[in-house]
């Protein structure tokens, strides 16, 4: 460590406890002990390769009749083996969520362990899907027992302790000044662990135009790219990327908006509708160019991938359509840590009861600088689109409970849009409590022969400690998914291995209201959304999806 006399914090003794304990599990390095023996499955010195078949249906209703017809396409799928030297630079690094997920990785990294009032914790990965969640691969012949294996284990995964850290903020508070201002951390973790944040500065100056939100972020806004060209400030944020990504000797950089959310964009024809109209209303500083997509096209014009973890419309046409272009990765939007969460699996769980939801009231408080400024209604609007959609898909896939919409109706009317639960979201802001955000959530529901039910469900939770695992898992598949190619590979295709599409809808798990491939259903169900994650990860390794039908178990 350098000497440092400045208060920082950085002549600060080694930590005493460092090491006490041995790395907790979520954060061990075990390689890649994945090997899979199959005709499907072959492997290089770069790459596996693997052979799926992906099994469908087509559907056809004729005269109230289903006509059924399954479908089968043979996909290959290559993933590079080397994982990237990458980068995470967040916008919005010295916030919440920036500030706590840098201080957590650093912990892990350094094994850094602290006191609390139950004893000596350690750091570690959990909360986050790919470090601490397993799945199925198969049984064991000799004991006929289930084989589970942490996700990050099935292809090779960028460890969260190799990530470089780095991003902007419309705060030029330092690094462990803004864990300290965070106030999500413990005292002993915080006191050991800000020497190596004040080692890491402030954050680049940001991107910052008053009209996108709240007025009360104004006096936080003290590190700003100066002027009010939108196309130097995008020229700006290139040349960020590039010189982060030069000076750090990185393959990949994934840059990621954990910032304050924006108000929605209007979407204006001849301005933000397509890539050219983006690209000429940056270079007339059009009002309606947000600051988000602007670090969005950044991105896309570097060639490196970047995710919406907040609620606003980063992603208007004329970005999808550039992202399409340059076939550069994005992802998005909202995190999904605590609420939502839980609410896009409690609603499936009860249309798939046959239990119908007839409103759905959610209601909660925080005193973070998130709530502050959701505390404006514009902001608030945006937070409160991305928490409303999150049952619909549920609610469509069951015409038995509710009437679907009506072909023909008016456009807008309760008809087009089709029978649909009241749901209510309310979000207030109460400093006394900070990060500890309070959601409460009622379901009433109609029973058996008009009966019903009500269910009230009361959730406390920190919530940066929830959403910072979200930032890494987003991250690491982000730079995943830019390493595995597929190919057609039908008897009579001649195909070359090409990248996956733009729109990464396979991060959705992670996200309030997922961003798919324009024309296609949003899916909301927590328990689709995973699965689709698993099964694409495991058809990289030539094995089918998970399948729970056991037959084995069921026959003689």
């Amino acid at each position: 460590m350098s000497s440092n006399t400045n208060g920082t914090g950085a002549n600060t003794p080694a930590s005493q406890l460092e090491s006490v304990l041995p790395i907790h599990p979520t954060a061990a390095r075990r390689g890649n002990p994945i090997i899979v023996q199959s005709d499907l499955t072959s492997y290089t010195n770069d790459h596996i390769i693997s052979k799926f078949t992906n099994r469908g249906a087509d559907v056809a209703v004729v005269e109230g009749q289903y006509i059924v017809t399954p479908t089968t396409k043979q996909y290959e799928f290559q993933t590079a083996r080397k994982v990237a030297k990458t980068g995470l630079m967040m916008v919005g690094w010295g916030g919440n969520n920036g500030s706590t997920l840098t201080a957590t990785i650093l912990a892990n990294r350094h094994n850094i362990v602290w006191h609390t009032k139950n004893g000596i914790q350690q750091p570690n990965y959990i909360g986050s899907l790919l470090r601490a969640s397993t799945i199925r691969l198969g049984t064991d012949p000799s004991t006929g027992k289930d084989i589970y294996v942490p996700i990050s284990d099935v292809l090779p995964m960028v460890h969260p302790n190799d990530l470089v850290l780095g991003g902007w903020d419309i705060s030029g508070v330092r690094m462990d000044e803004a864990m300290k201002r965070a106030q999500v951390l413990p005292y002993d973790l915080q006191r050991q662990i800000a020497p190596y944040m004040a080692e890491l500065g402030s954050p680049l100056p940001s991107i910052y135009y008053p009209d996108f939100i709240a007025a009360n972020q104004e006096a936080r806004a003290d590190n700003v790219v100066p002027g009010t060209d939108k196309q130097a400030h995008l020229e700006h944020l290139r040349a960020d990327i590039r010189r982060f990504k030069e000076q750090n000797g990185l393959d990949r950089v994934i840059v990621f908006w954990t910032a304050n959310t924006e108000r929605y964009s209007d979407i204006i024809p001849g301005v933000n509708d397509t890539a050219d109209n983006l690209l000429n209303a940056i270079k007339t500083s059009h009002p309606e160019v947000s600051p988000s997509t602007l670090f969005a096209v950044a991105s896309i014009l570097e060639g490196e991938p970047f995710i919406n973890g907040a609620p606003q419309n980063t992603f208007v046409p004329g970005v999808i359509e550039l992202a399409e272009r340059t076939r550069s990765f994005i992802g998005g939007d909202d995190l999904k840590s605590g609420q939502t969460k839980l609410k896009s699996v409690f609603a499936e769980f009860l249309v798939n009861a046959g239990i119908k939801p007839l409103s759905i009231a959610s209601y909660n408080h925080l005193g973070n600088n998130d709530g502050h400024n959701l505390s404006a209604e514009p902001q608030f609007k945006s937070k409160e689109i991305s928490k409303s959609s999150v049952v619909d898909d549920m609610v469509a896939a069951n015409p038995l409970l509710y009437k679907p919409a009506q072909a023909g109706a008016p456009k807008g009317s309760k008809d087009a849009k089709g029978e649909h639960p009241d749901h209510i979201v309310v979000i207030k802001y109460v400093p006394a409590v900070g990060d500890s955000k309070r959601a409460i959530d009622e379901y009433y529901s109609e029973i058996f022969c008009g009966g019903r039910s009500t269910i009230n469900i009361f959730n406390e939770c920190e919530d940066s400690l929830l959403a910072t695992p979200l930032i890494l898992d987003l991250t690491i598949l982000a730079e995943l998914l830019t390493r595995v190619k597929y190919r057609d590979a039908s008897p009579n295709s001649k195909a070359e291995f090409a990248p996956l599409y733009p729109v990464l809808s396979l991060l959705s798990y992670m996200l309030k209201a997922p961003l798919v491939k324009p024309g296609t259903d949003v899916v909301n169900s927590l328990n689709r959304q995973r699965n689709a994650l698993e099964t694409f990860l495991k058809a990289c390794i030539g094995l089918e999806g998970s399948s729970d039908l056991l037959l084995e178990t069921r026959i003689w």
